[in-house]
């Protein structure tokens, strides 16, 4: 399990490092706002702990951003310990929250207790325009006519769907899809959007899938310009 630690205190950040890792997790940390937005929203992590009183961009902030983009579960850890505090934090989405200071027990029964709750429900059928993906059934329709992909090409184009309006890289594509670290002097996912494209009939420069110069693909319904 990999968890992100959003906190700026030196002493409780290198405390939560080394006593979740000593617990099995995989953990990065980062000290402010804007570092944990840009990891939480560019890493695929099951769980994200995170300070409300941060640097740069306060947690609420970071849990708000991130809420438009990810589900990923969120434990705040703070010292704040309102009433209206606790009730805010919720209703930004978070889904659970412990007041510093804490007992370090206690923190991880809160992460095991959410990440059990498994990753949350992702929608079956995914749209974009024309394009209508039944996940469970493998089933890919372009206005109604069944569009056939080969695994790769469905996992790729699943991929980008759910992700409709997110700019991916390369290499997180590589990562996400074919497992694989990315290496800048291959195109293999280059190739394969390419195909994939052909596949769903996607004219240039491009209805659905967009290439991002020097960045990486963003899936989302735009009309090609005449």
């Amino acid at each position: 399990m990999r968890l992100l630690v959003v906190e700026d205190e030196p002493k409780t950040a290198d405390y939560l490092r080394k006593g979740l890792r000593e617990c099995g997790y995989v953990v990065d940390v980062v000290s402010d706002g804007h570092s944990g937005l840009h990891w939480a929203l560019e890493s695929d992590y099951d769980l994200l702990v995170l300070d409300l009183m941060l640097p740069g961009l306060d947690g609420r902030e970071v849990l708000r951003r991130l809420r438009e983009r990810r589900a990923t579960p969120v434990l705040l850890l703070t010292a704040r310990d309102s009433v209206q505090d606790r009730v805010q934090g919720l209703e930004l989405g978070a889904d659970d929250y412990l007041v510093k200071p804490f007992a370090f027990a206690e923190l991880v029964a809160r992460i095991r207790s959410l990440l059990r709750r498994g990753p949350p429900r992702q929608a079956e059928v995914i749209e974009v325009g024309e394009l209508r993906m039944n996940v469970p059934a493998r089933v890919l329709t372009r206005g109604g006519e069944r569009v056939h992909l080969s695994a790769r090409e469905f996992t790729l184009l699943e991929l980008l769907m759910r992700r409709q309006g997110e700019v991916l890289s390369r290499g997180q594509i590589a990562s996400l899809v074919w497992d694989m670290n990315f290496d800048s002097d291959t195109n293999v996912v280059d190739v394969a959007v390419r195909r994939l494209r052909q596949r769903i009939g996607d004219p240039v420069p491009g209805r659905w899938i967009h290439t991002v110069r020097g960045m990486g693909y963003v899936c989302e319904l735009r009309e090609p310009e005449a």
